[in-house]
Parts: structure tokens; C-alpha cells; sequence
């Protein structure tokens, strides 16, 4: 995961968090998704130069992502049920830069390892996306594993309450995100949980 502020001239300047400022528009790097998340008082001029950025960063990928406008105070999805982890941010010098030779695509990633190739985080996270879908757990059960690995996160090795636990369940059920979303979000943050990236 990268995250970006987007400054007036449409330059990228890479960050540990985001603050969601009002004027501010945010860039989130998520391999499979580029958010832009656009704050209320930001200039037309500075989302509309960051709508370029996106797309430029998008044809590089070898894989494109899809691009996502979330504006504030209307987050939704998988952006919505990540927003207290981007606020809490990831480490300047996280270990988490994509390489190129794998594609996110499972079965792509699965003939990779099978010549040899070790994958990279991207396929990583993929090959633990799909054996957490393969478990077929509830929509509720992922939401309460999400809820538990972002409180983990956000609170380090302090008990967890039930009532803490089920709040941010609620919270990422009301997202609306999808079974697919809610499996490589835990597989995502697993994988950068493991490898310390979080501050």
C-alpha cells in the first residue's frame, strides 16, 4: 500500500498517513485499487490534476486497478473500513514496494510459484486472499476478523474488548464492502502486520 498527498500543481508527495483535512486530496495505492479521496473544501484544479496522476500511475501497472473517487463524509467500501488504519498510518520505510514480474491474478501468481518463482507482497496477499475466500467463512465472521486484525493494529498488544470488537464489525458491515474486498483487506493487512509496516 502507498498513500500520496496531492499537492496544487498536481504533484505526488508520499506520506505515512493521511489527516483528512479538509482541502487535502489523497492518493491510496492498494495494488487492485487507486483511491482518490477529494476533502470538501479542495480546489477543482487539485482534483482534477490528481484524477491525471491516477491514471498515469494506473498505465504503468501491468495490471490496471481500478480508480475510485470517495469524497468526504461519503466513504464507502473497503476505503471506509480502512480509514482508521490510514489515519494511523504505516512506517516512512516500510518494506512494501511492488515489483513487477507478478500480476495479482491467482492462477497467474499459482503457475509463478509452481516454475519457482517466489511471489512478491502483491502475490502474497493474492495466494492468502484466496485461501481465506476458499474457507467460505460468513460475511460476519470476515467482518469480525477485519475488525479484530484493525483493532490489533490500532491498539498494539492491549486487550480487546467484545464491545470494541463488535463496534468495528458494525462499522465494516455498514461499509458495504464485498466478500471479495473484506478477504484481501485481512490477507493485506496480515501480510503488512507480519512484515511491521504499521507505526
Amino acid at each position: 500500500m502507498k498513500l500520496y498527498s496531492v499537492a496544487e500543481n498536481g504533484a505526488l508527495r508520499k506520506i505515512g498517513k493521511l489527516a483528512f483535512a479538509d482541502n487535502a486530496v489523497y492518493l491510496v495505492d492498494d495494488y487492485k485499487n487507486l483511491y482518490l479521496w477529494f476533502g470538501q473544501k479542495a480546489s477543482k484544479k487539485k482534483k482534477d490534476l490528481s484524477k491525471k496522476k491516477a491514471e498515469v500511475l494506473n498505465e504503468k501497472k501491468e495490471t490496471p486497478a481500478n480508480i475510485q473517487i470517495v469524497y468526504q463524509g461519503k466513504e464507502f467500501g473497503a476505503f471506509l473500513a480502512m480509514m482508521d488504519l490510514l489515519k494511523k498510518g504505516l512506517k516512512a520505510k516500510a518494506p512494501i514496494e511492488r515489483r513487477t514480474e507478478l500480476e495479482i491474478d491467482y492462477e497467474d501468481t499459482m503457475e509463478l510459484i509452481d516454475i519457482g518463482l517466489e511471489p512478491d507482497l502483491e502475490g502474497e496477499i493474492t495466494i492468502a486472499a484466496h485461501k481465506l475466500a476458499l474457507e467460505k467463512k460468513s460475511y460476519d465472521d470476515l467482518c469480525k476478523d477485519l475488525a479484530k486484525v484493525q483493532i490489533n493494529i490500532i491498539k498494539g498488544k492491549s486487550k480487546i474488548t467484545a464491545a470494541e470488537m463488535n463496534k468495528k464489525a458494525k462499522e465494516i458491515h455498514k461499509s458495504s464492502s464485498t466478500y471479495e474486498e473484506l478477504c484481501w483487506l485481512i490477507a493485506e493487512l496480515n501480510m503488512l502486520l507480519k512484515k511491521k509496516s504499521f507505526k
